[in-house]
This record gives structure tokens, sequence and C-alpha cells, in this order.
């Protein structure tokens, strides 16, 4: 696989990622496109969309594949939800990144249908929407091109609802609430709350106020900022247990943290049935709650 790789510079700081893959890369609108379907388009080893604005000193990476031969199948069982000619609903374990890149050496989700699939030389992938390395549970992948374009459009919508549970460090003081913070770009692949960053919507709902000053909360999203849950629970005094990042890291929970993808519904794009999902809370994140 050939990796086109670019060090951002303070003349290009703030313009999108995908004018520099126009006029510093000579990539063509046809290319990016194509990249973009096949998530190789990544920003500090994370993929990203074409409209993101950069920083000085950030690396843009190209992954060109011209097949799948250049994955390495990665042999482990991954339980699917639902699976038709059009989407797969898999349950992605943690710590596992849901995208091959050069941090995942092979181990990741992507890898790992593609072993499932038998190892297509056609394979490309097509995930819906997608969860950090650390996060656990229900993610979409569409089998075909029509099928992600028609997701992706739902996307952000009322017809596309994601909720996720996590286990945090305290908890927010009103039982339920709207977190409406604004995030943006801090160092590196982590984001911070600020007044120039991106409208962010998170609906919460305190399930359980644990004696050992932990809590269970539910959360919705509107939209789908990077580490989105992850800043506002921040943001709201209570970190998600274990987040390295943005809270502190536990032995317990190792390569991971307490967040966890569990519902998803949202009408098939193409055949019109509505599709509910549901995923229960691992064991390794209950226990936090007791111990």
């Amino acid at each position: 696989m050939r990796t086109l790789e670019l060090i951002v510079t303070p003349e290009d700081a703030g313009r999108t990622l995908g004018t520099l893959l126009r006029s510093r890369l000579h990539l063509s609108t046809h290319r990016i496109a194509s990249l973009k379907f096949s998530n190789g388009i990544m920003l500090d080893d994370t993929v990203s969309h074409t409209d993101t604005r950069v920083q000085a000193g950030q690396i843009i990476r190209v992954l060109l594949r011209d097949s799948a031969a250049a994955l390495v199948p990665y042999d482990i069982p991954i339980h699917s939800s639902y699976r038709d000619e059009d989407l797969r609903i898999v349950d992605k374990p943690a710590p596992l990144a849901a995208i091959h890149g050069a941090q995942s050496d092979g181990h990741s989700l992507e890898n790992a249908i593609f072993a499932a699939l038998g190892c297509p030389e056609t394979y490309i992938y097509r995930p819906v929407s997608r969860l950090d390395k650390g996060t656990s549970g229900l993610m979409p992948v569409a089998l075909n091109a029509h099928a992600h374009d028609r997701m992706q459009r739902m996307l952000h919508t009322a017809d596309y609802i994601r909720e996720y549970l996590a286990v945090t460090e305290g908890a927010p003081e009103a039982d339920e609430g709207i977190c409406c913070l604004p995030i943006g770009h801090a160092d590196g692949v982590k984001r911070c709350i600020s007044p120039d960053g991106k409208p962010a919507v998170t609906h919460y709902r305190v399930l359980q106020r644990a004696a050992n000053g932990r809590a269970l909360i539910r959360l919705r999203l509107e939209t789908g900022r990077t580490h989105q849950i992850r800043v506002h629970m921040q943001a709201l005094g209570c970190p998600v247990a274990g987040d390295w990042l943005y809270g502190t890291p536990l032995q317990e929970l190792p390569g991971r943290f307490a967040l966890h993808s569990a519902y998803l519904a949202f009408t098939h794009p193409l055949t019109g049935e509505k599709l509910v999902f549901e995923s229960i809370l691992p064991k390794e994140l209950s226990v936090l709650l007791s111990i």
C-alpha cells in the first residue's frame, strides 16, 4: 500500500484538508472521493473528513490502496447483530481500531471484517459511523456504495438515533439535561470546548449514582463531533472512566475506557424497514460501579 504524507506548514494552517489534498498532493476529485469511501484520508492517524480545517504541524496521510490485497486478514470473532446484502451491524470489541491505519498493524475491525468475508479482492470497507479504538458496541457497516451513501445522508438527522452508555467519574448535578458546548481542536488528536468550535449537542440521563462516586449515564448524540461524548463529559466535571485523554486511565480497563455504543435505530435505506438494535453494557464496565 502506497502512503502519501504531508506535514501542515504554518502557511497552510486553517485551510481545509480537501484543499491541501488537491493543491499539495495533487489528487484528483475522483481520487479523493474514492479515498473517502475507503477511509484512506487520515489526519494525525485519525480518519478525517475533507472539510476539516488543519493546524500547523499536523500530519496528513493518504492511504492509496489499489485493492484489498494490501489488507492483512485479522481472524477474530466479530458478533453481528444484523446482516443483509446492504448492511452489517457489528458489535465492536475494545480496544480495537475501527479503521486500518499506521498504528493498528492490521489489528482493526476493517481487517477483521475483511477476514470474515473471506478476503474478497474487491473488498472496500464502508463504515457508516465510527467508534474510537477504546469504545465498544454497535457500529453499522455498509456493504455497497449505494447503501453507504444513503446511510451517510441519514446521519445527524432524526431518522438515525444512536445512544451510548458511559461509566463516569462523578456525575452531572442534574439527573438529565443537554450539553451544547461547541467543540474545537486542541493539541494533536485532542479536542476541547472552544467558542470558535463546531456546534455539538449531547443529551444525557443519569441512570445510576453508585456509592463509589461513579455514575452510569445514557447519552444520545444529535451531532457527531470527534470525541464528542468524552469532551462533553469532561466539561460537565465527570469524565468517562478510564479515559486517558480527557481523564485518568484505569488498570482495570487496559487500552479502553468506559464508553459503549448501546443503541441504534434507523430506517433501512433501501427496504424502508424500521430497525432497532441494542447491546448490553460489557461486564468489565458494569463492575466499575461496584468496586
